[in-house]
């Protein structure tokens, strides 16, 4: 008898530790209490409710079906059954759990709202909206399930629909929690990044720590080259999260930008460090090295890039660089070449495949190469002068002359454009005296080898 009342004890302990969010001892006394009478089917759903809240969910759904032996048809074991399968990732088990529950309760709202979530994380929006609706017809103004619908709304592309519903989740409810992050992410989707930092902000400002919406926030700054409050936002995220590698990676890319690219080479190892294979991280060592002219330094990393990811168009390119600066024409045009063969149409590989012809003194083909980086981008103004000098050399003088016209009517103040122009007529002599004195020199050579 007393073992009975001892448990009793134990559970309205248990319950007023719940009230007090004291979730792990709150555990412990209704464990006691279930030792004693383990059949208690409140006390297995109070339990359940605890491991719930202390993130163990697969316990938690083992509890609930000890509950539900005891109740089989209670509505909210049932809810709670469909709400843990759905965090751990077992949707379509989940959707038959709240569709038990709609069965047995028609009028039940909840259970249409929940499943509006599911179908949305099962990519079935046509199904969520049918639930939304369903729902609606019982309780107009749910917060919850126009959250989960534009949820859905999002997910298929429906930016305009989803910020609607989010919005009218403002009104019914001002302090529903992460939704303002949603709307800036939706409004990031749409490619309006004055209102997406609206919200960012106004999220941001309801939650400080929240590292997630930080980040993004950076992200976007950094999307939209305004890299000091891009830099701003990732030094916060890394003061919240030392062992971000994420905000590590993306601060050296924006240092980079800044041509920070010393500082940036410490952040980047600092990610080796956290997470040695992170994705991209040799591309951006490579790259870094590169820009402070460290080529020796460069080369194993974008080679390793390279390797890693054959396909990837900037790797190539920058390992292309790379061997140029270290006077290797030929391996710096195998890359550039592999460029071209995955994309045909890349100006920059064109004309740097014509920097390699000129390394090795084929003008001819170096400045058909520069031509066609010409083509594809018509002020590319670097192509322009180097094709410029190389018919120069070639002796082809009006090709010079409207190589040079071209350039300057793409940028008529041209400094070098135009001081080519004024000197064009003196190459040309240059070049003629240069012909005629090789000329005579061969006469006389053979003229000598004749005697």
């Amino acid at each position: 008898m007393n073992d009975w009342f001892d448990a009793e004890q134990r559970a309205e302990r248990a319950q007023q530790l719940t009230e007090s969010r004291r979730w792990a001892e709150a555990l412990a006394e209704i464990d006691a209490a279930l030792d004693v009478n383990p059949t208690n089917g409140s006390w297995l759903a109070q339990r359940g409710f605890l491991l719930d809240q202390l993130e163990r969910y697969e316990d938690a759904l083992e509890t609930y079906a000890e509950a539900l032996e005891c109740e089989p048809e209670d509505r909210e074991l049932l809810l709670a059954v469909g709400t843990d399968l759905s965090r751990i990732g077992r949707i379509t088990e989940a959707l038959k759990s709240f569709a038990r529950l709609n069965e047995l309760y028609p009028d039940f709202e909840p259970g249409y709202c929940y499943r509006i979530m599911a179908y949305a994380e099962l990519g079935q929006h046509d199904k969520a909206e049918e639930m939304f609706y369903l729902a609606q017809q019982l309780k107009e103004d749910c917060p919850h399930c126009y959250y989960h619908v534009g949820h859905s709304l999002a997910d298929k592309g429906d930016h305009d629909r989803a910020i609607h519903c989010w919005n009218r989740v403002l009104r019914i409810d001002p302090g529903y929690e992460r939704v303002k992050g949603q709307i800036a992410r939706a409004y990031r989707a749409k490619g309006d990044a004055a209102r997406a930092q609206q919200y960012y902000l106004s999220a941001i400002r309801e939650d400080p720590g929240d590292i997630e919406l930080l980040f993004e926030m950076g992200d976007l700054f950094a999307e939209t080259e305004d890299l000091d409050l891009a830099a701003t936002k990732f030094r916060q995220v890394i003061e919240l999260a030392p062992d971000n590698a994420d905000a590590h990676f993306s601060l050296a890319q924006v240092l980079l930008a800044c041509d920070s690219a010393q500082e940036a080479i410490k952040l980047l190892e600092e990610v080796s460090e956290l997470e040695p294979d992170y994705d991209g991280l040799d591309l951006q060592r490579g790259s870094t090295h590169l820009k402070l002219g460290r080529y020796t330094d460069a080369r194993p990393y974008l080679e390793r890039a390279v390797e890693e990811d054959p396909s990837n168009k900037d790797g190539l390119m920058l390992l292309g660089n790379c061997l140029l600066w270290l006077r290797r024409p030929d391996g710096a045009a195998e890359q550039f070449r592999r460029v071209l063969a995955i994309d045909a149409e890349v100006p920059g590989a064109h004309h740097n495949l014509g920097v390699c012809c000129f390394f090795k003194g084929d003008y001819s083909q170096g400045v058909e190469h520069c031509r066609r980086a010409i083509e594809l981008k018509p002020d590319y103004l670097l192509a322009v002068i180097k094709s410029t000098l190389a018919y120069q050399k070639l002796g082809r003088f009006s090709e010079a002359r409207a190589m040079i016209d071209h350039g300057l009517g793409v940028d008529p103040e041209n400094a070098l454009l135009l001081q080519l122009r004024s000197q064009l007529w003196r190459s040309r002599i240059r070049y003629f005296l240069g012909r005629i004195g090789s000329f005579f020199s061969g006469i006389f050579r053979r003229g000598r080898s004749g005697r």
